[in-house]
């Protein structure tokens, strides 16, 4: 590996990969496109697609989904965005206008997800349908929609973690980066004479995460036991998950005045609630269970 990379390089020094200008995007008719929001629409088809195939497979009307995602998708990237500037207030608390600029990045997905659950549960009520049954069915389309999105952060040179010397660690120039993203640990291991950072690809990371809670969920589909249920397996996997990866980020939004970073705590908090609340209803459906085989002997 050559120790001057090209301003638009990436390379995985120890699995012998490395891409030559790779692009943050691409232009048509003079306007800049960026790669992110392409990889991002693409999850989102995706997700729908997915979405709406379980739907038919549950004798549900596909066309709710397609309905439902026109709402979530606005108020996703809404909620996305008003979770980032109140955990980074201080960079916008001096230029207001700044918090409608989207373009210079700036947006987190918990809190694009809790819109989106906040939307689905409001839309249910307006459709007389079930937000449990209906959860289910869209949170596979989540995952699978966060694991292409992910991508995009990779085409934007974000979202890595520490210095890390590891089979999957990421090299990226240091100009092609935020200088808030790099910390003084990675500072510390950058090799003089050269003009990169080596981190831990934590986009990567999420993704395979999420790839196998996906491969899971989908196979787990069929033997859930209760409705909800794929919805809370949602809110603790990822949660687990990202609880882990958020510890090793840099680009991390912490609780005002500390510095515990708040997707974190609500990783846990979620992971911890979800398991809570599939042990307890596994419980009382046991329960209900062992009432009515009772019953049914009685008579």
């Amino acid at each position: 590996m050559q120790d001057i990379m090209g301003v638009k390089d990436i390379a995985f020094p120890h699995l012998g990969i490395y891409l030559e200008n790779l692009p943050r995007g691409f232009s048509i008719f003079g306007f800049q496109i960026a790669f992110y929001g392409v990889i991002i629409g693409i999850g989102i088809f995706c997700g729908i697609l997915l979405a709406a195939h379980i739907a038919k497979l549950e004798k549900l009307n596909p066309d709710l989904i397609w309905d439902f995602a026109i709402y979530a998708i606005v108020f996703s990237i809404i909620g996305a965005r008003i979770y980032y500037v109140i955990f980074a207030w201080d960079t916008y608390k001096n230029d207001l206008l700044s918090i409608f600029n989207t373009r210079k990045g700036g947006l987190a997905i918990y809190g694009a997800v809790i819109a989106a659950f906040i939307t689905l549960w409001v839309y249910c009520r307006i459709k007389q349908q079930s937000f449990l049954q209906i959860a289910d069915i869209c949170v596979p389309a989540l995952v699978l929609g966060q694991i292409i999105g992910r991508w995009g952060n990779f085409m934007n040179r974000e979202v890595f973690g520490e210095y890390t010397d590891s089979l999957l660690a990421m090299r990226l120039p240091i100009e092609a980066v935020r200088s808030s993203d790099i910390s003084e640990s990675i500072s510390s291991h950058i090799v003089e004479g050269t003009n990169y950072i080596q981190v831990h690809p934590t986009f990567l990371y999420e993704g395979l995460w999420n790839l196998a809670l996906l491969v899971f969920m989908l196979w787990y589909r069929r033997h859930k036991k209760f409705r909800g249920e794929m919805w809370l397996l949602y809110l603790g996997g990822y949660g687990l998950g990202r609880a882990w990866i958020e510890g090793i980020r840099t680009d991390t939004l912490f609780i005002p005045h500390t510095t515990i970073a708040v997707s974190q705590v609500l990783a846990v908090v979620l992971f911890v609630i979800a398991v809570i609340a599939d042990i307890v209803i596994r419980i009382r459906l046991r329960r209900v269970a062992q009432t009515e085989d009772l019953t049914g002997e009685n008579n």
